[in-house]
């Protein structure tokens, strides 16, 4: 059964797209089947992909308006080995276009339904606002992951977010739920950076992830090459961080069902 993340914050630079890219590699390389939809303007997570934005025929823009269906979008096999619907400056236009359309908060789940049993894991690249294309990513998912900078303003539009997702949650998509927070661009000897992370922990328990991202050049150099960190540089500490955050997120995948078995018993 397939699991569909959001990956959002509307603060930019917190590492989202650079998340959303070297998860889905890390994910992929454990065999699992993964899809990345590409759903911000600046077409990031597809040139680091390596699929360059402006040849594209066709986008996830003509998937959300409906000129095209996910299956005749949708690239196979990027250089970070999972499948992608990739984003280009077209999608500037959503916001407006998807005002005047009929089920505008669900064109995104609608599009997605015909093949999102293909894969095990879609991650979704936000942009970094509480738009339409978002609410179309939330309706959308199961699950939301908000990569969180450890730094002065890191929790400063986070209440916002939780709101957003609240009220998605109430009014769109009663499944959602935030499944963690990730700290990313994470310097331990910084004593802001635990302050923050510490607040984090007080104030989001057991839904921030055990692994943190380090400040690493090899993830910042990769994207330049339409690679994810994996495939440009496996042994660095930014690849390895995301593979063990894939690992962190398939062991709670196995155990959600054990979580759930004895709320059924009792039933």
């Amino acid at each position: 059964m397939s699991k569909v993340f959001a990956i959002t914050n509307q603060k930019g630079g917190v590492g989202k797209t650079t998340t959303t890219v070297n998860l889905a590699a890390s994910l992929a390389a454990t065999r699992r089947r993964v899809l990345l939809i590409d759903l911000d303007p600046q077409g990031n997570a597809t040139m680091g992909s390596g699929i360059d934005k402006y040849a594209l025929d066709y986008s996830i823009y003509d998937v959300l308006v409906g000129d095209a269906t996910a299956s005749d979008v949708r690239m196979l096999g990027t250089s970070g080995g999972y499948d992608l619907l990739p984003a280009n400056a077209d999608l500037t236009a959503a916001e407006v276009t998807l005002i005047s359309l009929a089920s505008r908060e669900y064109r995104l789940k609608n599009a997605l339904a015909t093949i999102v049993e293909d894969y095990d894991y879609v991650f979704i690249d936000c942009p970094p606002s509480l738009n339409m294309l978002t609410v179309n990513a939330l309706t959308a998912a199961d699950a939301v992951l908000i990569p969180v900078q450890c730094e002065y303003y890191a929790l400063e539009g986070l209440a916002s977010l939780i709101q957003t997702i609240e009220d998605v949650k109430r009014l769109l998509n009663p499944r959602l739920a935030i499944e963690g927070l990730l700290r990313t661009m994470y310097d331990p000897r910084n004593s802001l950076t635990n302050a923050v992370s510490a607040q984090l922990r007080k104030y989001f328990g057991s839904r921030v992830y055990r692994v943190s991202i380090p400040r690493n050049i090899r993830l910042a150099e990769a994207p330049s090459h339409g690679l994810p960190a994996l495939a440009y540089d496996r042994n660095s500490k930014g690849s390895l961080a995301y593979l063990a955050l894939a690992g962190e997120i398939l062991r709670q995948a196995k155990a959600e069902p054990e979580q759930q078995q004895p709320e059924q018993a009792g039933q």
